[in-house]
């Protein structure tokens, strides 16, 4: 099923694109892997700087972003998304989540918080569910 990107309202896509950003290059690798199996296409950032520049360009439809990160925060990330015209949902994700940083991701309007270490499965449900809320997007059905 195909459906309309936040980035471009023109532009159409029959697989929905992530950003994941996170300093700890195991874990991100890790999880691009198996969103990648699991059909999605995945780009990468070490950190928010990087994940703003692909912001920009890449037409991400939903972003996993680690809080704690060098240079630009997760929280920052999300910040700068606001300004911008269009929105997109994003996923938090934290070693070291605390009351402070879930209500500021609340405020927000992270489209949800998650703790590390997060279960691939517990992750593609999010994304599925952020794509659906978002986009009206389905995953394929299974022959």
């Amino acid at each position: 099923m195909t459906f309309r990107s936040a980035v471009g309202n023109d532009s159409m896509m029959d697989v929905p694109k992530l950003l994941v950003t996170d300093d700890d290059n195991a874990f991100r690798q890790v999880v691009c892997e198996g969103l990648q199996r699991r059909g999605f296409q995945v780009v990468e950032a070490r950190d928010g700087r990087e994940a703003l520049d692909l912001l920009e360009c890449s037409g991400v439809h939903v972003a996993l972003i680690d809080v704690h990160m060098p240079y630009v925060t997760g929280l920052d990330v999300i910040r700068h998304l606001h300004e911008r015209p269009t929105s997109l949902p994003c996923v938090l994700m934290s070693a070291e989540l605390n009351d402070e940083i879930r209500q500021e991701a609340i405020e927000m309007r992270a489209y949800d918080v998650l703790s590390k270490p997060v279960r691939l499965s517990q992750l593609t449900s999010v994304v599925s569910h952020a794509l659906n809320d978002f986009y009206g997007w389905q995953p394929p059905k299974a022959g």
